[in-house]
């Protein structure tokens, strides 16, 4: 039985649900469901303007990952393989089957993981700023971050300078997502980011099993995820390819929205060529 959740989605007007296990979402629109799932700090109002252009066609549900916004947390130490685990529920609370897939950093690795190991249960998956077998400086900082906020160093500056840089052109959107960033739960997110800062090599391998249409989006500026990323896990999916939205960083579903909503329009019409 579900569970209402009286709290606005960024002015929607749809209102957040909790399923049996604890896990809160918002679902909107009729047709094929999307889920989306948000990055590490985030919560699932990072999602807005892909839900507000996508639910005319699509029945759309934004997740709070656990830990995050109203979602229950999962144990300290858990792993990417449980957060892959906990969407596996999450499908199974809400009867979901044939989904379209798309998640954001953090989300992406979970993301991923689904495509993997849930079958044809995944019908599209889209990675949006994922990471993929980082650098060994680059594994080394994010494991170091992710130790530091096991401790209880939750740093909210140093996330935001990654993911928008100097540029002021978003600063509405910077402040906004500054805000999720202070209002996170730090045991969630210290939950999160060791699995997220850990989780980049889990799956990996295993992209030529997927045989949905898999795209791969990321900014040309972003430094974390980057465009060589993006490009090489398309050449290892079947069914892949990668877009490249110039100037922009991380946040790009909410610095570049229209974009976004063009490209996942595009992936939303794929029945499994290569592009």
């Amino acid at each position: 039985m579900l569970q209402s959740e009286r709290t606005e989605f960024a002015g929607l007007g749809a209102r957040r649900e909790r399923t049996a296990h604890g896990t809160a979402y918002v679902e909107t629109g009729h047709g094929e469901p999307l889920v989306l799932i948000h990055g590490v700090g985030m919560r699932l109002e990072a999602w807005a303007p892909q839900v507000a252009a996508l639910s005319d066609r699509w029945r759309v549900i934004a997740v709070d990952m656990p830990g995050h916004g109203k979602s229950d947390r999962l144990d300290p130490g858990a792993r990417l393989e449980d957060f892959v685990a906990w969407l596996r529920v999450f499908f199974d609370d809400l009867k979901l089957d044939r989904v379209s897939l798309a998640g954001h950093s953090m989300g992406a690795l979970i993301a991923g993981g689904a495509a993997v190991t849930f079958g044809a249960r995944i019908r599209r998956v889209a990675l949006l700023n994922g990471v993929y077998l980082r650098d060994a400086d680059a594994k080394a900082a994010v494991v170091a971050r992710a130790e530091m906020i096991g401790k209880g160093a939750v740093d909210v500056d140093g996330p935001l300078k990654r993911w928008f840089g100097d540029s002021n052109e978003t600063a509405s959107v910077y402040e906004l997502t500054r805000g999720w960033l202070q209002a996170v739960d730090p045991e969630g997110y210290a939950t999160a980011y060791s699995a997220f800062a850990n989780g980049d090599a889990v799956y990996a391998a295993r992209w030529s099993e997927v045989r949905c249409p898999a795209l791969f989006l990321t900014g040309s500026e972003d430094p974390n995820s980057t465009p060589e990323m993006a490009r090489a896990m398309a050449a290892a999916a079947l069914c892949g390819w990668a877009r490249i939205i110039e100037g922009h960083r991380h946040m790009v579903n909410l610095t570049a929205p229209d974009a976004v909503n063009a490209i996942l329009e595009d992936w939303l019409s794929k029945e499994g060529e290569k592009s």
